[in-house]
């Protein structure tokens, strides 16, 4: 791959979309990354994802994949995009209980008989199937030994999905950016507030006659 696609969005981002990959090989364990583009390729199967076990977000649209499989191991997967593919019938059964947005838009699996009431039925915590709000859905989440903060952060986002998810619009990137956004508010805030009691504290010495803190060595 070239340089562009091995260059990362954020320290937890792999993106390698547009680069004639024909097969996921495999990789030794990488915990740390929650998101991997891999959409525009040649892939013909979903395999060797169990080296990203934390993984939330996952793009394989506009590949050749004929069969959702080996997907179990994501326990933690949010986000699934694998429209435009060639998947002719559907198995829920493979489908993480984890995901909340889910896209098969462009499979022939979509026109399957009973296709949208079998995925809702196997997905317990669906927001959102092919760009379609899932009615009554209250996006609760089986607890598996506990959660981050960013976690929790991420689920507020998907919660409540702010346009169809689809994968002409490059969704993966407008969520990372609102992320990013909301890190960089916090530390912003946090250098405020930081600021703020640095005053406080110079203000009470001064009141006080106390001497000015030694300089740091």
């Amino acid at each position: 791959p070239s340089s562009r696609s091995m260059e990362s969005l954020s320290p937890s981002t792999i993106r390698l979309d547009r680069e004639n990959i024909c097969a996921i090989g495999r990789l030794q364990s990488l915990r740390e990354i929650h998101s991997l583009y891999l959409q525009q390729n040649q892939i013909e199967k979903i395999e060797n994802l169990g080296c990203f076990p934390n993984l939330r977000f996952l793009s394989l649209a506009g590949n050749r994949i004929r069969r959702v499989e080996n997907l179990q191991p994501l326990r933690h997967l949010r986000v699934l995009d694998l429209s435009h593919n060639r998947i002719q019938t559907l198995d829920p059964a493979e489908l993480p209980r984890s995901l909340r947005l889910l896209d098969l838009t462009g499979n022939e699996c979509t026109h399957q008989h009973g296709y949208r009431e079998l995925v809702v039925g196997a997905l317990p915590h669906l927001l959102q199937l092919d760009a379609q709000p899932i009615c009554g859905s209250t996006g609760e989440e089986e607890e598996e030994g506990g959660s981050s903060s960013s976690e929790d952060e991420d689920d507020e986002l998907l919660s409540e999905p702010s346009g169809p998810f689809t994968a002409g619009k490059d969704f993966f990137a407008d969520l990372h950016g609102e992320l990013a956004g909301r890190s960089q508010r916090r530390r912003r805030e946090c250098l405020e507030e930081h600021r703020t009691r640095l005053e406080e504290l110079e203000g009470l010495r001064k009141r006080r006659g106390l001497p000015p803190p030694p300089d740091p060595l």
